[in-house]
């Protein structure tokens, strides 16, 4: 008997992995390695790529053994994953993105909350896999911005709004039901839309049921030297404030903003606790993580202002007409 048969619940699994660009061959590699190790054994491996050619006909030749496609809709992430997706028959569904490194148990870890019927989907911790040290004004409240578990999510099993697709596990179902991703709405070039929040939202509103956040399930998300710079970090700040203004234009939710909400009144005192520290001689590197608190804010706040002015705008413009022939 496969060890997929024996794991909680008895759900069988695959695992979408997307990819997109020759340049990560070897993060793709080792993703695909940590796949293939987990201790509950997936039914299916399915690597799919986003348009390049060359990147396919690689990966069908040097990865034997995964299912490998091409993505079906247009181009971006959510296309991609949805591509895989629908492509499996498992009850459950998992997603990895083609730079992490799950850990072993990573898989079963996320299966197990399924027993409960109620949960629409899982996701666990990321830990950032730093290409150079730390920065050493990174906020722990801002590790989100590289990809990272941040300051202030459960540390057991417990309820959460959204996962991060980096590391989720979804009841195949539900996420039919709903469509799967966005297409059109995700991470593509400068774009930086949350995608992932969005489509937990429309599941647990169409299910009915709840995601759950596994911090045991541990993967490491490489983090190279160009997201390790100040710039990098206000950049994504700022993109991130326009992706979730445009996600609450989408009225996936009813109160798709409210964990948005109670991170930010979690802040200052972030602020507070970085100022006491240093005050109290602790090191200057706290003093610089609450400037990169303020900072980041900030950011973020300027490209939700920048999103919602540009939004009224767009609703503001009159139709064109047409040309008469």
């Amino acid at each position: 008997m496969d060890q997929h048969d024996t794991a909680p619940h008895g759900a069988a699994v695959s695992i979408v992995i997307p990819t997109h660009a020759e340049q990560r061959w070897p993060q793709l590699v080792r993703t695909v390695a940590s796949a293939r190790s987990q201790q509950h054994t997936p039914a299916e491996i399915v690597v799919v790529v986003d348009h390049n050619p060359a990147m396919f006909r690689r990966v069908r030749r040097d990865l034997p053994g995964v299912t490998v496609l091409e993505n079906r809709y247009e181009k971006g992430v959510s296309g991609n994953r949805n591509t895989g997706a629908f492509h499996t028959t498992t009850e459950l569904i998992a997603f990895l993105d083609d730079d992490v490194v799950a850990g072993p148990q990573w898989l079963g870890a996320l299966v197990a909350p399924f027993a409960d019927p109620g949960v629409v989907g899982a996701g666990g911790a990321i830990d950032p896999a730093w290409e150079d040290a730390r920065p050493a004004w990174m906020p722990d409240e801002f590790l989100w911005a590289v990809g990272g578990s941040y300051a202030g999510m459960p540390t057991t099993v417990a309820p959460i709004r959204n996962v991060w697709s980096a590391s989720m596990v979804v009841r195949r179902e539900t996420f039919l039901a709903v469509g799967g991703f966005r297409t059109g709405f995700g991470k593509l070039g400068a774009q930086n839309r949350p995608e992932d929040t969005e489509l937990c939202l429309r599941m647990s509103d169409a299910g009915g049921g709840r995601w759950m956040y596994v911090p045991d399930a541990v993967i490491r998300h490489e983090v190279p030297r160009s997201h390790s710079t100040f710039g990098f970090f206000l950049r994504r700040c700022y993109a991130e404030g326009r992706g979730k203004v445009q996600m609450a234009g989408l009225k996936s939710s009813t109160d798709n903003l409210s964990a948005e909400r109670s991170y930010l009144r979690s802040l200052p005192r972030a602020v507070g606790r970085n100022l006491s520290d240093a005050v109290r001689g602790q090191g200057w590197r706290h003093a610089l993580r609450a400037g990169s608190v303020v900072a980041g804010v900030t950011a973020a706040g300027l490209g939700g202002a920048v999103e919602t002015v540009a939004a009224r705008r767009a609703t503001r413009m009159p139709a064109v007409p047409e040309v008469a022939r």
